[in-house]
This record gives C-alpha cells, structure tokens and sequence, in this order.
C-alpha cells in the first residue's frame, strides 16, 4: 500500500495529537507550529521542483513525522522519530520500501544533513528554511529558551550565537527553490549574526576591563594614605630632629658647665658621664629613625616583565638610564594591574618604614626619659652626699 491523501490527513491527526499531548512544556521551538510549518515548506519546495504524487506524499509523511522524537527525548530524537513513523505506517499496511525511503528521509534531517535523494534534500530545506527567512532572529531566540529548558543549563546569547555562527557557515541550500528565494536574505541573516557577536564580544572585553579597573574612589584612597603617611613621617623627622637639636645643646652645656668642676668635685663625674651617655644614645637612635636606606638603584627588564619592581620610590631606578626608565614607565602606566600593584608596594613601603622610624623615635625617647631621670637622681645622690 503506498501514501495517498487520505493517510496523509490520518497522518497529520495523530502528529499533532502526540505533539500536543506528549512533549514537554520546555519545547518552545519544536511545537507543532513548526512542524506545520516544515510541512508547508516541503509542499511548497516539493510542487517547484516537480515532484510527481508519489513522492510528494513521502515527502509530506517524512515531514509530518521529522520531529515526532522530541515527545520522547532530545538529543537522537530522529531515531525515535524513526521509530513512531514505523509503528504507525506498519499498523497502515505501508509498504516495507516506503517507509524505509521515509526513514532515510528523517536520519537525513540529523545535523550535519546528509540528504541521499530529491525527497530527502527537500526535507531538509524546509526544516532550515528559517535561516533565510527574515524572521530567523525570533525563532533563534525560541529554540535558545528550548535548549536552556531542556539542558537546564544557561546558555548565553554570545556562545548560542557563536555556535548559530558554525551552523550557517556549513550550510547549504539543497533545492534550488531554497537557493533562489533565500540566500540572499540567509547571507543577510549571517552579516547580522556576525555583526551581533562583535558587539557582545567589544561589550564582554568592555566590561572586563572595567571590571579590572578601579574606580575614583580607590584613588582618593591611595591618595590619602600616602598623604597620611609622608605627614607622619615629617611629624617623625620634626621630633627627631628636636631630640638632636636638645641633646645636642645639653651635651655641649653639661661638658662645658661640668667639665671644670671636676678637678674640684671628682663625685660629679660619674652622674655626668650617666648623663652624657644616655644623651648620645639619644642622639645615636634619633639620627637612625631619621637615616635612609636607599637599594642599588637598578633594574632589569625582565624584573619589569615579572611586575617585581615599584616604579614610584627613587631609590629602585636612580641608578637607571633614562631611556631604560622611560620604558619602564610606560610598561607601567599601559597596565592598570601592574600600576596598582605598584602603588599598593608603595604604601606598604612606607609603612614598614614609618613604623621602624616611629620604633627608634620611641626608643630615643624612653632613653632620653630614663637619662633624664637617671641623672638627675645621680646628681642628686652627689649633692646629698656633699
């Protein structure tokens, strides 16, 4: 028994019924609509080149029953496909080469297509006739919400797009119906594809820039601290010169006043020693908070290329030449990372250098202290004694 008309109408009620009860709320897509539709594009490709009776209504069947696998499952749908086209041609009395013709004409619609014959091409230009439709970025975004629901996985636009890209540059138009009335608008269609991936890949590349990048306020921060610090370490350098200036005046007072009594009263020497010793360790710890520590002054390029050098503290290049340091600089300020990384050593720097000025500065102050003390107790035990 072969296809006629009356069993392509049975054909097209008990498709639509299992399409309708039997696929997943997730088939946005691939609903019944679409497969009306590929029906409709098969006709109409089918009556252009000539198809005879017989073969249009295979063509028809093979249509109706191209998506029937998706009630069942997603991926290798067309084998199950396949499958529900048998049973229900068999239960018909089809004939054993007409529904193989057929089942070759549904594996054909298996990406990448495969057609083996007139029919089989036909079929798979109207199942993609969409990509040269002008409605194509509508049912693109359809069967990307279908592919999200189905994998349970979120598929952005840019790799969807990227993946829609492949698909049109390894398709071709079978029929030439197809490749009369849609290749302009497919090769239209794959301009504005491209186009949109330049775009999402600028806005990526834009945001992943900005995303490296640091805003005002960071600056503000970096800023501040380093005001903060230098304003320390002047406050630091201030009290440190005072300790100097003061011990200094004291020394020379103290020899000068103390120094012709000795011969008169021997008992003064010892506070005075006592008071001069810890007057110059005084002096000694001042003047080391207050000493710099300056490195070799010189660099390598690959020290630059592995972003080890802090380009903002002179005593890391003062040795340089200046075209070598004008490289380095522009290494720098070309990258943002590498820049901060830079700023950030800066401050760390600092602070590892206030806080062992602030350490001896607190040193030379608890001598002073106690020296003070510790003379004037000895002075006093002298004058007591006297």
């Amino acid at each position: 028994m072969k296809i006629n008309s009356e069993l392509l109408n049975e054909i097209e009620k008990h498709v639509s019924a299992l399409i309708i009860n039997e696929s997943s709320d997730k088939l946005i897509y691939h609903r019944v609509s679409h497969t009306k539709l590929v029906v409709q594009n098969a006709k109409t490709i089918g009556v252009s080149e000539n198809l005879n009776e017989s073969d249009l209504n295979i063509l028809l069947a093979s249509a109706w029953f191209h998506d029937t696998g998706y009630t069942i499952k997603y991926n290798g749908h067309e084998e199950e496909s396949v499958a529900i086209a048998k049973r229900f041609l068999n239960s018909k009395g089809i004939d054993k080469d007409t529904i193989e013709h057929i089942s070759e004409c549904i594996m054909a619609t298996k990406s990448p297509q495969n057609p083996t014959d007139n029919i089989a091409e036909i079929l798979c230009d109207a199942d993609l006739m969409h990509l040269g439709k002008e409605n194509y970025s509508i049912l693109a975004e359809e069967l990307r919400q279908e592919l999200i629901k189905t994998s349970n996985l979120e598929l952005k636009k840019l790799k969807f797009e990227k993946d829609s890209l492949k698909l049109f540059k390894n398709h071709t138009f079978f029929t030439n119906y197809c490749k009369t009335n849609f290749t302009e608008i497919k090769n239209n269609n794959l301009k504005v594809l491209e186009e949109s991936i330049k775009k999402r890949q600028a806005k990526i590349k834009a945001a992943l820039k900005k995303a490296n990048s640091y805003s005002r306020g960071v600056d503000s921060m970096f800023k501040l601290t380093a005001r903060n610090q230098i304003n320390l370490s002047s406050i630091a350098d201030n009290k440190s010169n005072i300790l100097i200036s003061l011990n200094g005046i004291i020394i020379s007072i103290g020899l000068v006043a103390l120094a012709s009594k000795f011969k008169e009263e021997p008992s003064l020497i010892l506070p005075t020693v006592i008071f001069i010793f810890f007057s110059l360790t005084t002096i000694v710890l001042a003047i080391l908070s207050t000493r710099p520590n300056i490195s070799s002054g010189k660099f390598s390029k690959e020290d630059i290329k592995q972003k080890k050098v802090n380009m903002l503290f002179f005593g890391n290049f003062y040795n340089m030449e200046l075209e070598d340091y004008e490289w380095a600089v522009k290494e720098m300020i070309n990258d943002d990372q590498y820049l901060y990384s830079a700023m950030t050593k800066d401050q760390y720097s600092l602070g590892k250098v206030l806080a062992q000025k602030y350490k001896l500065l607190r040193w030379a102050y608890n001598i002073f202290m106690i020296g003070i003390i510790s003379s004037v107790i000895a002075f006093l035990l002298v004058f007591i004694k006297i």
